[in-house]
């Protein structure tokens, strides 16, 4: 019998079987107890909330059927992500598959050896039905190799079994594809942070400390809890953690976060001092957990009752992105995490990547997080000279923007009094944030009058004034040459030479040409394999970049070239780097106002 909830709808029902792992194939089935009677249809999305893209997931399903109890049902196809069954009475059972393997946070994934997938990839909406409540039933794949596997999700369970897997439920089809699920081979942990219970699953081929991140994580999640008050808008959370070799991203959910992590990030059982790269690791759950208020809770009015068959436009991203990015390792530092020379370090990284981009000159903050749908996410070649990203820059400009707050009110007031001000008006259950709502709420905040600092640094394409305002806290700012560094994550840059390499298997490709740099005055162009430098072979982008970097300004290289399957020959001469690489120091002798004022900023404790 078919029951329906308090609203009088009766539920949607998702049946997931993994069923043939080998073939990365998810089988679903919908149940609808009511079907439209005038043809019911259902649609998947065609991105997912958090990553601004166009994604078309419709493309991975296979294999359409519809039954009304033993009788099949007609269905057409009636535009790229939505079909329409023909009338029925009873229970419409709608049959399909998806193949999945998106080794990403954004979609899903099946193998021999894991199972993931968010909603929006897997799960077709029934039209006309988007409030209704929905039950899930996930299964266990069939067969030995699975009998160990466990099932991780923070949707609400209903009837699960010790493993995990089972029955859970959501209010409506926006909640349902906002718990994603991983299962496998999980290694789990828990915490609690202010009586929320926290989880951790764990899950790909690497041995870590997980005692150590259950000590670390709850003194950040305590931080951004402190920073917009209680109650959490939460009842508990879960960390699903994927680690494999150069695995780098995340994305928030309503009590979740999926982040795919570099296993060399990770701690070792037995080691003291955690590599370099864990403070990323710590960085990025940082910037997931500050999404549970500004993004989740907090959205764009454009976000509030946004369609996932397309686009929605706000030129506010650099507030839910930037300002996000800006505390998340901020919360670092004052969590006792690292110290306050680190965090200039990953600060400082920062500066360089924006500055290290002629596309800031091009393109506002305001115009990057419009455009994100048909240029962030679809960097090319020439994405360094054409755009900026709202994620490092809007850290920048967030920076500026609070610590121009605390100069101009003598430390009477800071963004936090903004963030905590927009949560009190636009969090959970309140109006979404119109397009120049944040700028309002930062002068009535603050109690100055920002345009000029708007106007110029995100609706404009002004570098934020850092030197100037670090000052006020103790913290020198310089730029100097860059060494040949990674930049963008992957990519080897080479200052002199105004080149961005990358390796492609035993390949060196030119990833980008800066403009007005000498490669591209010489002819090199993005795509480029680079095959041999002065009648040398090249053997790796890191080894091209030292011998480019050992030669001085004015002195001419010749590489040798493949364009496509044509060799070509480019006489390249080097210039003397650009002062684009940034180091960032404390101020020994600051006074002790200036003290203080670094003291309050980075909510130093005291012998810090």
């Amino acid at each position: 019998m078919n029951h329906s909830d308090e609203s009088g709808l009766q539920p949607i029902a998702y049946r997931v079987r993994p069923d043939d792992p080998g073939s990365h194939r998810f089988g679903v089935v919908v149940s609808v107890p009511t079907p439209d009677p005038d043809g019911q249809r259902f649609t998947l999305p065609a991105w997912i909330p958090g990553s601004y893209l166009i994604r078309d997931f419709a493309r991975n399903v296979l294999d359409v059927q519809a039954l009304c109890g033993d009788r099949s049902v007609a269905i057409e196809k009636v535009d790229k992500s939505t079909w329409r069954c023909a009338p029925c009475r009873g229970t419409l059972e709608l049959h399909y598959e998806v193949y999945t393997y998106d080794l990403s946070v954004r979609g899903a994934y099946l193998d021999t050896t894991r199972g993931y997938f968010n909603g929006t990839s897997l799960l077709l909406s029934v039209s006309g039905r988007d409030g209704a409540p929905c039950t899930l039933v996930l299964e266990r794949p069939t067969g030995a190799d699975f009998e160990h596997w466990r099932a991780a999700t923070s949707m609400r369970p209903i009837d699960i079994d010790t493993a995990g897997f089972g029955t859970y439920g959501a209010g409506d089809y926006e909640e349902l594809i906002d718990h994603p699920f991983e299962f496998g081979e999980l290694v789990l942990g828990s915490f609690v942070v202010n009586g929320i219970p926290h989880r951790v699953a764990l899950s790909g081929r690497v041995v870590t400390d997980l005692d150590r991140i259950c000590a670390d994580l709850p003194r950040v999640c305590e931080q951004h809890m402190q920073l917009f008050g209680a109650p959490a808008p939460i009842s508990d959370y879960l960390f699903l953690i994927y680690a494999a070799r150069g695995g780098d991203g995340g994305l928030e959910h309503r009590a979740s976060t999926s982040l795919l992590v570099s296993r060399e990030n990770l701690p070792v059982p037995g080691r003291t001092a955690p590599p370099k790269g864990y403070r990323r690791f710590l960085g990025l759950c940082s910037h997931e957990y500050f999404h549970l208020w500004n993004v989740k809770r907090m959205r764009p009015a454009a976000f509030v009752d946004f369609d996932l068959a397309r686009e929605a436009y706000t030129r506010l991203l650099w507030v839910f992105e930037g300002i996000t990015s800006y505390y998340d390792d901020l919360a670092l530092v004052r969590a006792g995490l690292i110290t306050p020379a680190e965090y200039l370090e990953l600060v400082a990284e920062t500066v360089s990547s924006v500055w290290q981009s002629p596309g800031r000159r091009r393109q506002s903050l305001a115009d990057s997080s419009f455009d994100a749908w048909i240029k962030l996410y679809k960097a090319d070649e020439n994405a360094p000279n054409s755009l900026i990203s709202y994620y490092t820059k809007g850290a920048l400009v967030a920076l500026a923007l609070d610590l121009t707050i605390r100069r101009d009110t003598a430390g009477t007031r800071s963004l936090d009094d903004v963030m905590r001000a927009m949560w009190a008006r636009h969090g959970a259950g309140r109006p979404g944030l119109a397009e120049g709502g944040f700028e309002a709420l930062a002068c009535e905040t603050s109690g100055l009058d920002l345009r000029a600092f708007f106007d110029a640094l995100v609706r404009g394409v002004e570098d934020p004034p850092l030197a100037e305002l670090l000052a006020t806290v103790g913290v020198r700012f310089e730029l100097r040459a860059a060494s040949a560094t990674t930049a963008g994550g992957r990519d080897v840059y080479i200052p002199g030479a105004g080149l961005r390499l990358r390796d492609q298997g035993a390949q060196v490709l030119i990833a980008s040409v800066i403009d007005g740099g000498p490669a591209q005055v010489a002819g090199l162009a993005g795509g480029d394999e680079i095959a041999a430098i002065d009648g040398i072979k090249v053997a790796g982008a890191v080894r091209l970049a030292d011998t480019l970097s050992g030669n001085r300004a004015g002195e001419l290289v010749t590489l040798h070239v493949f364009r496509r399957d044509e060799l070509h020959s480019f006489e390249l001469m080097l210039r003397e780097p650009p002062a684009d690489a940034c180091r960032l120091t404390l101020l020994e002798d600051a006074s002790a106002e200036i003290i203080a004022a670094r003291t309050a900023w980075l909510a130093l404790r005291a012998g810090t």
